[in-house]
């Protein structure tokens, strides 16, 4: 019975040592792709029908984190970034469109199509 607890023991110290090792981790925030260049959230963003997808969501992003809206529309639009500062970007009627950009100030961002007057996304965005 002994041995067993010792087991039971030197097992949970083991594993606790490997949680606390993994949280108490690098917490820049800044995540980077297999070769080390800094990722993007990209958000997929369809217009179709007068129809827009995604609509009034949440997205987590973080503080100099690059943001790409990838855009597939049948219409002309204009999306605006209300952060600081603001982005303003052209929509076409055409697929595969892309645009970047990041957010330097913490909080919210909302992401909208102008003249569909619908909000796409609110960015959260931490420290």
């Amino acid at each position: 019975m002994t041995n067993r607890l010792l087991r039971y023991g030197l097992l949970t110290v083991a594993v606790s040592s490997l949680l606390v090792g993994c949280a108490s981790g690098d917490r820049s925030g800044t995540r980077t792709t297999p070769n080390g260049e800094p990722a993007a959230r990209t958000i997929d963003i369809r217009i179709a029908n007068g129809t827009v997808s995604p609509a009034d969501t949440r997205t987590e992003a973080e503080v100099g984190e690059r943001i790409v809206l990838r855009v597939d529309s049948d219409t002309a639009d204009e999306l605006h970034v209300h952060s600081d500062p603001a982005h303003t970007f052209p929509v076409a009627a055409a697929s595969g469109q892309e645009f970047g950009f990041t957010v330097t100030v913490p909080g919210q961002v909302e992401i909208e199509l102008h003249h569909a007057g619908r909000t796409v996304t609110t960015l959260l965005v931490r420290q």
